[in-house]
Order: structure tokens, then sequence, then C-alpha cells
């Protein structure tokens, strides 16, 4: 039988005790970039709606053939985006009285993947909002 003492100088098991205690902090902070991957993401893929949309709009020469451009623009563009929920997405337009036009593009982003999984890391924010403002006429 092995004393005290020796067994306190055996190194056998520090390997497997050191992955025990590190291993919960790396995976969470790997499911943590996950996650701000994911929200980012999305978020990359509202603002670029939001800019065609703009674009889109500046062709337009009424109020209602503008916000038409935004809507279609928006429309298209979110069928091609990862994580992004067609039906969720709100396109509103103001401002057009004046010389300058504000669009703005909302998605409400609470069914995405992420609110799930990996909520302690991720920003509360559940609605993403991006705006744009262009000139009437476009220049």
């Amino acid at each position: 039988m092995t004393s005290l003492s020796a067994m306190s100088r055996r190194r056998d098991g520090a390997s497997a005790v050191e992955f025990a205690i590190l291993a919960p902090i790396f995976i969470a902070a790997l499911f943590s970039m996950i996650g701000y991957a994911i929200y980012l993401s999305a978020s990359a893929s509202i603002q670029q709606m939001t800019e065609e949309a703009a674009r889109a709009a500046v062709a337009g020469l009424s109020a209602q053939e503008r916000e038409q451009l935004a809507q279609n623009a928006v429309a298209m563009s979110a069928k091609d985006r990862a994580f992004i929920d067609a039906r969720q997405v709100k396109v509103t337009i103001s401002g057009q009285d004046t010389d300058r036009y504000t669009i703005q593009v909302s998605y409400d982003a609470a069914k995405l993947p992420v609110w799930s999984l990996f909520a302690y890391a991720v920003p509360g924010m559940k609605t993403i909002s991006r705006t744009s403002v262009m000139r009437v006429g476009g220049a």
C-alpha cells in the first residue's frame, strides 16, 4: 500500500483534472462565439437589406412608388439571407414630403436559434432595426 505522501506526488491524472476544470469554460466561450456570429449575421443582413431598399427607392417618382420599390427590394433580398424569416421583416418609409426620406427596416429576431441556446451571452435586443436616409432624386 502506498503512503499518502507518495500519492500526493503522482501526476497520473493531472491532465484529466485540468481538462475537467477548463473544458466547460472553453465550451461556453465557443458557444458564445457561435451565438454572436448568428446575431451579427442577422444584423448585417438587415443592414444590407436597408441599403438595398434605399438604393431601389431612389428610382421612384412618387412616394407610393418609392415605398413599393423599397418593399420589393427587401422582399427579394430576404429570400437569400441566412437566419432571416421574410415574414418577420417590416419596412417603414417616412419623411417623403421633404427633400429627404427615411427607410427603416426592422426584424423581429425573437425566433433566432441564438435565444434558446446562447441567451446568456448575446445582447438582449430581440428586434434588429436599421435606418437609411436618402435624398429625393438620389443626389
